[in-house]
């Protein structure tokens, strides 16, 4: 039984992930007995760990590589990361539309309806109560769901969209991230808040910046269910708060 744990970590290093310590991974075995076999056993954890926040201490040991202290100085011209390091996603930013545009679309999310250049759609909402209130009528016509678990509505991001992050490492340190090349994955409706990324060695650190491109790191997945119900439920309001919107 001792030697199954250090199994699974051997099993979650060879995935590229900082091994958990073994007490923490004997916290996530199963109880039933016999126990299932070791590929299950990994993919479990790897479930667990994902889902996980990378700061709880009980994770990980010291010796974990975490981003350098200094890395989110504007001061630095330029550097790059010399292993990988697991970071957790705590935000996204679409750059590429205004506050006052996400607002809208939230909005009209909001009242069920969505537009496709010109012409209004209306989307099912959650009750009749809604449909009186916001005066709308359901609408036969299919939708398309976003992300499980993902980071809001069915909104579609362009290609040429540029996105900001805030990532945070296991030892609790932030830094934003922005995408230098479009990542298909990384959008809001995709991308989960608490969401692991694993960041390569060599990626490129420039003014305080991570420069994501697909060739610098990994989307892992997972996510902190209450971080991302909270970061749903209040990003109306964030944006609000932004643009000066007081309703």
């Amino acid at each position: 039984m001792e030697a199954v744990p250090a199994q699974i970590r051997a099993g979650l290093q060879a995935q590229g992930l900082p091994p958990p310590t073994l007490q923490w991974i004997q916290g996530v075995l199963p109880q039933r007995r016999p126990l299932p076999p070791l590929p299950a056993l990994i993919a479990t954890a790897k479930a667990r760990l994902l889902a996980a926040d990378l700061t709880n201490p009980s994770i990980f040991e010291q010796a974990v590589p975490a981003l350098p202290q200094n890395l989110s100085n504007p001061e630095t011209k330029e550097g790059k990361l010399l292993h990988d390091v697991l970071v957790q996603v705590l935000d996204i930013e679409n750059l590429s539309k205004s506050k006052w545009e996400q607002v809208e679309e939230l909005e009209a999310i909001a009242r069920g309806e969505q537009t496709r250049g010109r012409e209004v759609i209306r989307l099912p909402t959650a009750s009749a109560e809604d449909d009186d209130q916001y005066g709308t009528q359901p609408s036969t016509a299919p939708v398309v769901p976003a992300a499980r678990g993902g980071t809001g509505t069915a909104s579609t991001t362009s290609k040429a969209a540029t996105h900001r992050l805030i990532l945070q490492d296991c030892k609790g340190q932030k830094i934003y991230a922005l995408e230098q090349k479009r990542i298909e994955r990384i959008s809001i409706g995709t991308l989960n808040i608490g969401e692991k990324i694993l960041l390569r060695k060599g990626t490129v650190v420039a003014r305080g910046l991570i420069l994501l491109d697909p060739s610098s790191c990994a989307i892992q997945g997972g996510r902190v269910e209450a971080w991302s119900k909270g970061w749903q439920e209040g990003r109306l309001a964030r944006l609000r708060e932004a643009i000066g919107d007081s309703r």
